[in-house]
């Protein structure tokens, strides 16, 4: 059993390709790093269970948690509470013009929650794996706490841990640095998932990588996950991930693996007409998390966790809908996007 926890928000935005409001009206769904990654595996083939906190008799907690139900997610654990539902809006880019992300969060469940708002013992029981990312401990000084008390109650309990740092600027309002809570929550991680701009910014690690040329200079790549292993020996895995933003429509996609004894490089996918790239990293994480228990080798991995992130891009939404049979006929080179019929 995979699980994941964090906070999971309402997401309202513009329809097709459109600014704020350019029509009065919003799509709305549900999307969070977590509960991206729960489904993720779920749709891949593995159980997956997905642990908040949530506001108590509220028809937007009722709806989310059939969500879950729908794809195939345990939401049994999940905590009612006192607090709101949070809201995020995305206007997602195209061509020159780069996507928008606009947070109401404030004062939601989670980030009032406090350590011992969740008993760990049952929501981690049956797990093998337990997954969290930096957004949860950027959301305020209790929520920090809360996810420092989950990784630690995971590891106690034999779980594999993994973590995506995720560093959000617009999130660390609330007094500590990013590498001050990350640095101490990274120590009880077996796999670390990441952006270079992540390892720079969340764990204060620095090395001479652009994150804005949209070139990638593989050995530089190859430093940055050394020094990170070396920093953290308690790593065993160390994937990150490779994007060339050309324009908001047109992205290089790949990603490399750093296991301590070999650093590996996956295919690159030119993504030419991106429909919408929230949720990418989320796919590529839970791709990754299945790889890394179903698949026989580190290589194999990357690979599928790149493939099926890259597919992620095609449709809107946070949510991936790929099947891991789909994933891998675009491994064995089915990317032409011919019908199929």
């Amino acid at each position: 059993m995979i699980v994941t926890f964090g906070e999971v928000m309402l997401r309202l935005a513009p329809p097709g390709f459109e600014r704020f409001l350019q029509s009065p009206q919003f799509v709305a769904t549900f999307g969070g790093g977590e509960a991206n990654v729960a489904v993720a595996v779920s749709g891949f083939g593995l159980p997956a269970r997905y642990i908040t906190v949530l506001p108590d008799k509220n028809a937007i907690t009722d709806s989310f948690i059939g969500e879950m139900r729908r794809f195939g997610v345990d939401a049994s654990c999940i905590v009612r509470g006192k607090g709101r539902f949070g809201i995020y809006f995305v206007e997602p880019g195209a061509n020159q013009r780069g996507s928008k992300v606009l947070y109401d969060r404030e004062g939601s469940s989670i980030a009032l929650a406090k350590p011992g708002a969740i008993d760990w013992d049952k929501a981690l029981d049956g797990g093998t794996w337990f997954h969290v990312t930096g957004i949860t401990p950027a959301i305020s000084a209790s929520a920090a706490d809360l996810a420092i008390e989950s990784v630690k109650a995971a590891r106690a309990k034999g779980l594999k841990v993994s973590c995506d740092l995720n560093y959000r600027k617009n999130l660390w309002k609330w007094g500590k640095q990013p590498n001050e809570v990350m640095a101490e929550l990274f120590k009880y991680v077996d796999v670390g998932i990441a952006n270079e701009e992540d390892c720079q910014m969340a764990l204060g690690i620095k090395v001479d990588v652009d994150v804005h040329s949209g070139k990638l200079d593989h050995d530089q790549y190859r430093k940055l996950t050394d020094k990170v292993i070396n920093d953290y020996p308690n790593l065993s895995v160390l994937s990150v991930t490779l994007r060339e933003s050309i324009s908001a429509s047109h992205n290089g996609w790949a990603a490399c693996l750093n296991n301590g004894k070999e650093f590996l490089l996956s295919r690159r996918y030119d993504i030419t007409h991106i429909v919408d790239r929230v949720g990418g990293g989320d796919c590529f994480a839970g791709g990754l998390i299945y790889g890394l228990n179903a698949l026989p080798t580190h290589q194999d991995a990357l690979e599928f966790a790149v493939a099926a992130s890259c597919l992620k891009h095609s449709i809107p939404g946070d949510f991936n809908r790929f099947t891991a049979e789909e994933v891998q006929g675009l491994i064995k080179g089915g990317g032409s996007g011919r019908v199929q019929r």
